[in-house]
């Protein structure tokens, strides 16, 4: 028998999902693979740039200001990251982490949350362990094969093309705040 869904803009998700989405209070988010295509491009001075959608910062932006936490919890250490971050309203920035739980049990703290209430998307061997420790484990349509299969959802958008975007999307919908509103596309 097929499970009850609920249709949305990146297709049909299970009730029970949809329903886990309804608790979501913070967000924690990789960096390299979600917000960006996980392409690190380096100039011959050794500067590093990286490409970050408008569409992920719009939704950053949305969950804020609808109540929800975003945090970025990343292995490498970028001014840009930093700086991006900074102007999405993003307070939460690890960067140089290791230790991936140890900070995503520190956000926990910080915000008296249980899993339950925490989201935690990432594309790689070393998001696993907080994809699988929260209450929603996320994955961009092109995270490694075993990280996808670690999540409870898998996004339709790709890394850097609106993984973000859908989950904050699909958060906001769920809580009754998705509004289609003007604004500046960051």
């Amino acid at each position: 028998m097929a499970q009850p869904t609920v249709s949305t803009w990146y297709g049909e998700i299970s009730e029970s999902l949809f329903a886990s989405l309804q608790d979501i209070k913070l967000v924690i988010c990789d960096v390299d693979g979600v917000f960006s295509d996980g392409r690190i491009y380096l100039g011959n001075a050794g500067e590093e740039l990286k490409a970050f959608h408008t569409r992920d910062g719009f939704g950053v932006k949305a969950l804020i200001n609808n109540g929800v936490q975003v945090a970025v919890v990343t292995g490498r250490s970028s001014t840009i990251v930093e700086q991006r971050m900074q102007a999405l309203g993003v307070t939460d920035i690890f960067q140089g982490t290791t230790e991936k739980l140890k900070v995503y049990q520190q956000l926990a703290e910080k915000y008296q949350l249980e899993d339950h209430a925490i989201a935690s998307i990432g594309d790689d061997v070393p998001d696993v362990v907080m994809i699988q420790r929260a209450g929603l484990g996320v994955a961009p349509q092109d995270a490694h094969p075993w990280v996808q299969q670690q999540a409870d959802y898998v996004t339709s958008m790709r890394g850097g093309f609106g993984a973000v975007r859908e989950l904050s999307d699909l958060i906001l919908l769920s809580q009754g705040h998705l509004q289609l509103q003007g604004g500046v596309s960051l």
